[in-house]
């Protein structure tokens, strides 16, 4: 039966900006603010770059009759393999990123069991007799290159992580072996979420890990002030389209750690940035003349206005950090192929024919990078099996 989550979805269209996860959350936030425990109105709708569009629904509090709350229809990619909760999913207030790194002795494939059994861990850390849509997590479990070999897993296409380097800057590699991509509306959920996979996981088996929290900012902004995430695919249907590789369910994601240069956010004018950008930073216009070296430019594959794109991705970025630390974008990205990664990190770091780099290197910097594997559910069962 298809999740409320699909059903949902579908009966929108939803436009897959962070400005749209930004009015859902808003919204979350005032209901919760005024501790509403009878009913709670659920918004179906969300706020695309050009307006707002709102649904709502008055439902009873009982939490066990979530799936009833829409009928779900049949669709054509019913047929197809399906892909992990959080690939095309919509965004939520917050996520995880949770990184590990195994030690060389470490069971792998005991490792991989554990995680592999994602839909057990969030049902623990959320009952499915207490769920409701402020504290549903949807979740997702990649492998790295070397550790899915390593367990015996087969991917279609090959998806190792070169580093780069260009005169702006570097993309490093990474690496890593297991990867947790969560999204929830309860911050907490998330942490609890998190405590348990690291508890699960066999004794003396992790070397190292970084769980990254993000939030809303803004209405949906960068925390340099541009919108994020203006072009990203409208509906769920062209979002499965984008991300997932038809013949396994499976998904390739990119994940990158940026950390913004602030000082330079802060001081530099906006009519630099938006030429570093290509877009207006209050309302995310793209620029009728940008530079080759702009972002928007880089990553479409050319400077003419609207120009059309070589490739398209499901982005699921967001904001995270502290001011005494480290503060950025958390880059994360599905697609169907490394294919279209490949091209836009070429273009960032000047190794496309033009040679140009990306002058989004000017305002914030890539710490740490690597590609995942996020298999199907088909696969990922035999893995938990």
């Amino acid at each position: 039966m298809m999740s409320f989550r699909m059903a949902t979805s579908r009966l929108l269209g939803m436009r897959g900006t962070a400005a749209g996860v930004a009015s859902r959350c808003y919204y979350h936030a005032r209901q919760t603010a005024r501790g509403h425990s009878k009913v709670r109105p659920l918004l179906l709708g969300l706020m695309t770059v050009g307006g707002t569009y709102g649904v709502y629904r008055v439902y009873n509090n009982n939490r066990s009759t979530l799936t009833g709350l829409v009928r779900p229809r049949t669709v054509s990619a019913a047929t197809q393999p399906e892909s992990q909760d959080s690939v095309y999913s919509q965004g939520k207030c917050h996520a995880l990123y949770l990184w590990i790194h195994l030690k060389p002795k470490a069971d792998a494939k005991l490792c991989a069991k554990v995680v592999a059994d994602i839909d057990s861990h969030v049902d623990a850390v959320s009952p499915l007799d207490l769920r409701d849509e402020d504290d549903e997590i949807w979740a997702g479990v990649g492998f790295g290159a070397d550790f899915y070999g390593k367990i015996g897993g087969q991917s279609v296409m090959d998806y190792k992580y070169p580093r780069r380097k260009g005169a702006l800057g570097e993309l490093p590699s990474s690496g890593g072996d297991l990867f947790i991509h969560a999204k929830c509306n309860t911050y907490s959920k998330l942490f609890e979420l998190c405590q348990r996979i690291i508890r699960e996981l066999p004794p003396d088996s992790v070397d190292k890990f970084e769980d990254v929290y993000s939030f809303v900012y803004r209405n949906g902004r960068d925390l340099s002030g541009f919108i994020d995430g203006t072009e990203n695919a409208a509906d769920e249907e062209e979002r499965r389209e984008i991300a997932v590789e038809k013949e396994t369910g499976a998904s390739y994601v990119i994940t990158q750690v940026w950390v913004h240069k602030l000082d330079v956010i802060n001081k530099e004018e906006d009519g630099t940035m938006e030429k570093w950008i290509g877009r207006t930073r209050d309302d995310s216009i793209e620029l009728n003349k940008k530079p080759v070296t702009s972002h928007v430019a880089r990553m479409t594959g050319g400077d003419n206005f609207q120009q059309r794109k070589r490739y398209q991705i499901v982005r699921q970025s967001m904001p995270y950090g502290n001011l005494h630390d480290k503060a950025g974008l958390f880059f994360i990205a599905y697609a169907a192929s490394p294919e279209k990664f490949e091209y836009m990190l070429d273009r960032m770091v000047g190794a496309d024919v033009d040679k140009e780099c990306d002058d989004i290197m000017r305002l914030t910097k890539c710490v740490k990078g690597t590609y995942w594997y996020f298999p199907g559910k088909e696969q990922l069962k035999k893995l938990a099996s």
